[in-house]
């Protein structure tokens, strides 16, 4: 199972020369937090968060608060409460709707929640919506037989919509108590297809109303500040209720987490941190900025 320290290495290595010249002083040298500032920023940190902990850097030794001390500070601050759902306590039935475009690992994603779920007692159902592609439904159901869960899937070239219905209403029929519905991977510039949701949406709550309960987008942390774009058109076409986020092992810009939290006012639920079936965990603020400020042989 990967680690949180290792998942950001890549984004470490882009700034951990500065950081090390940082915190090894007792007071911030304007020159290094300048040099500091711009890593950060390339790394996908947002520019008025990079603001603010210059100003909380300059102001640490009046606080008598160490640098790492309030670098630490202002990053956990910044990435907020995160919750991951409790499976054990939702209530049943809950449906979960996962959106995000092509490659960002929702399938994968769907099955690696359904296996939580199963962890926490529930009995959950796999919805395959992606009728684009054949291979995708085809994964899905693959998932659901190896990690023994329940499925429904959809015709190749079929309505999504009608098997979003049909996944609730097999869900119900079958006892099961969460819903995890997969959709076809979809760029957010395409509007027909992003309308689409709204369809999706609309056949899940007339079999069961108020479902989905949950939207969750689906982001490759190697895309960096282009996934916040993303999750940014999602939002807007169908509300959003939260973050998961894939690859973070391959990504050198995983500092765009915090414009997800910040700009988007999304909670981050999960972090991928690696390819195995238990490399998906709930998204832990101090043990990430931890990792990604070379802190793990402090703690």
């Amino acid at each position: 199972m990967g680690t949180w320290f290792d998942s950001l290495r890549k984004t470490r290595a882009r700034f951990s020369g500065a950081l090390k010249g940082l915190f090894s002083s007792t007071r911030p040298d304007e020159a290094t937090v300048e040099e500091l500032a711009d890593l950060l920023i390339t790394a996908d940190v947002p520019m008025r968060l990079v603001q603010t902990l210059s100003k909380e850097l300059e102001n640490a030794a009046s606080r008598r608060e160490t640098l790492t001390a309030a670098f630490r500070r202002v990053l956990i601050a910044a990435l907020g409460d995160n919750p991951a759902p409790d499976w054990a306590t939702l209530p049943a039935p809950t449906v979960a709707l996962l959106v995000g475009i092509n490659g960002s690992g929702k399938t994968t994603t769907a099955a690696k929640l359904a296996r939580l779920a199963l962890r926490a007692g529930r009995k959950p159902l796999l919805g395959a919506a992606d009728t684009f592609r054949a291979a995708g439904s085809h994964q899905l159901k693959l998932w659901a037989d190896k990690i023994g869960c329940e499925s429904v899937v959809g015709a190749t070239g079929g309505d999504a919509a009608a098997v979003a219905y049909d996944a609730i209403d097999a869900a119900l029929a079958r006892q099961c108590d969460i819903v995890l519905v997969d959709t076809a991977g979809r760029m957010h510039t395409k509007e027909p297809l992003m309308r689409e949701l709204q369809k999706v949406r609309a056949a899940m709550d007339k079999r069961l109303p108020g479902a989905p309960h949950h939207t969750w987008v689906v982001l490759d942390a190697m895309l960096g500040q282009n996934a916040v774009v993303q999750a940014r058109q999602f939002h807007e076409m169908t509300p959003l209720s939260g973050a998961i986020v894939t690859k973070l092992d391959g990504s050198s810009k995983a500092g765009f987490l915090f414009a997800v939290r910040q700009e988007l006012d999304l909670p981050i639920l999960y972090a991928g941190l690696g390819e195995s079936a238990d490399d998906l965990v709930p998204f832990d603020p101090p043990t990430f900025v931890d990792a990604l400020l070379d802190l793990e042989e402090s703690k």
